[in-house]
C-alpha cells in the first residue's frame, strides 16, 4: 500500500516525507484495519519529524488522527465489522494513519455516523482526548473547588475543544487567551466566556474585568514562558494542566501556591498502562454529542489527497503556531 514515510527526522525547509509502498499493516488480535479517509493534522506530529528518525533500514510513518471505513477486525476486537465508519487515535510506538491503511487498536476507536462527514470526524479524536484528560484526568468531572478556567491557546485543536467540553459538561466560565482578531473571534465562537491576550498583562486583563482569579489552567504551548503569569492568576492550591511539558521545565513559580501540576500526553495509557478503552467511550460520547448538536466539529483548513506536497503544506501550516481549529487531510470519501 501507498504511504506518506521518511527516514530521518529534518527540518521543515528540508521536507523529506515522500510517498511510497510500505507492507500491509499486521493486526494483533485486538487490532481494527481501517481504511483511512480523512487524516487530522497535530502540532505534535510535525515535532516528531524535526525530532525523531526510524531505526537503520526502517521509516518512520507518522499520523494518529483520522476517520475511516473498517476493513477488518482481529478475532478480540469486539464491537466492530467491516464497513463500519469510524474515527480514531492510534500508538505513536506503531506505524500511523498517513498511509492507506493503518492497523490500531480497537479501544481507541469509535463508531461515526453516515451523516458526520469523514473530514469533520477526523478533526475531533486528539484535541478531544487531550481536553478531556487534561481537565477532567481519569475522572468525569472537573477537580472540586474548580469553577474558573483559562485555556491558554484557545484557538487551537486542544484549546477549541477544551472550551465546548467545559461549556456543554460544566457549569465552569471559561476564558481563553488568543492575539489575533481572528483568534479571538473563533474562541468566541468555541464558547468562551471572556478572551484575552496571552501576549499581554494576564493578570491585569482579568482584574479589569473583575475576575481575581482563575482555579485551573490549561496550557496547551508555550508553558515554560508563560509560567510566572500562570502562577499570578491561579489561587493557592489551584491546578495547572498542561500538554506541552517536553522541554526543560522549572516548576518552582507554582511552589510559592502549592499549585498541582498535571501533565498530559494522549497515548499514556496505550503506552503506560491503565484504562484504554476509556479514551473509545470518551470518543463515542464525543460522537453522541456532535450529532445531538452539543458539540462542533473543529475543522477550519481542508486539504486533498495523500501526496507529499499536501503534507508539506499541512506541516508550514502547523508550523505557523497561526493555526486556527484544526487542518485535516481528505484522502478519500
Amino acid at each position: 500500500m501507498k504511504a506518506l514515510a521518511y527516514e530521518k527526522a529534518h527540518a521543515l525547509d528540508a521536507f523529506a516525507i515522500e510517498l511510497t509502498e510500505v507492507a500491509e499493516p499486521r493486526l494483533r488480535d485486538g487490532d481494527l484495519l481501517v481504511e483511512v479517509r480523512a487524516i487530522g493534522i497535530n502540532p505534535g506530529e510535525a515535532a516528531i519529524r524535526r525530532t525523531r528518525s526510524a531505526e537503520p533500514g526502517g521509516r518512520v510513518v507518522l499520523g494518529w488522527e483520522f476517520a475511516g471505513v473498517v476493513a477488518a477486525a482481529g478475532p478480540a476486537a469486539t464491537g466492530f465489522a467491516a464497513g463500519d465508519r469510524v474515527l480514531g487515535t492510534g500508538d505513536f510506538t506503531r506505524d500511523g494513519s498517513w498511509a492507506e491503511r493503518v492497523a490500531v487498536d480497537h479501544r481507541v476507536v469509535a463508531k461515526i455516523p453516515d451523516r458526520l462527514a469523514f473530514t469533520d470526524a477526523a478533526s475531533l479524536p486528539i484535541g478531544v482526548l487531550t481536553a478531556w484528560e487534561s481537565l477532567f484526568r481519569d475522572q468525569d468531572a472537573l477537580p472540586p473547588g474548580v469553577g474558573r478556567v483559562l485555556v491558554v491557546g484557545g484557538a487551537g485543536g486542544v484549546g477549541s475543544m477544551a472550551t465546548q467540553l467545559l461549556k456543554t459538561t460544566t457549569p465552569a466560565f471559561v476564558i481563553s487567551t488568543a492575539s489575533r482578531p481572528e483568534s479571538r473571534e473563533w474562541a468566541t465562537a468555541m464558547g468562551a466566556d471572556l478572551v484575552v491576550d496571552h501576549r499581554g498583562d494576564l493578570a491585569g486583563q482579568l482584574r479589569a474585568v473583575g475576575v481575581d482569579h482563575v482555579d485551573l489552567v490549561l496550557s496547551t504551548s508555550g508553558t515554560s514562558g508563560h509560567l510566572g503569569a500562570i502562577a499570578e492568576v491561579l489561587r493557592p492550591f489551584g491546578h495547572l494542566a498542561a500538554t506541552d511539558l517536553a522541554g526543560p521545565f522549572d516548576p518552582g513559580a507554582l511552589t510559592g501556591k502549592s499549585l498541582s501540576l498535571h501533565s498530559e500526553m494522549v497515548f499514556s495509557r496505550i503506552v503506560a498502562g491503565g484504562d484504554v478503552g476509556s479514551q473509545g467511550r470518551i470518543l463515542a460520547r464525543t460522537v453522541d454529542e456532535v450529532a445531538a448538536g452539543r458539540l462542533h466539529p473543529i475543522v477550519t483548513t481542508t486539504l486533498e489527497g495523500l501526496s507529499a506536497e499536501t503534507m508539506k503544506a499541512a506541516h508550514t501550516l502547523a508550523e505557523s503556531g497561526r493555526t486556527i481549529g484544526k487542518t485535516v487531510i481528505r484522502i478519500a470519501e
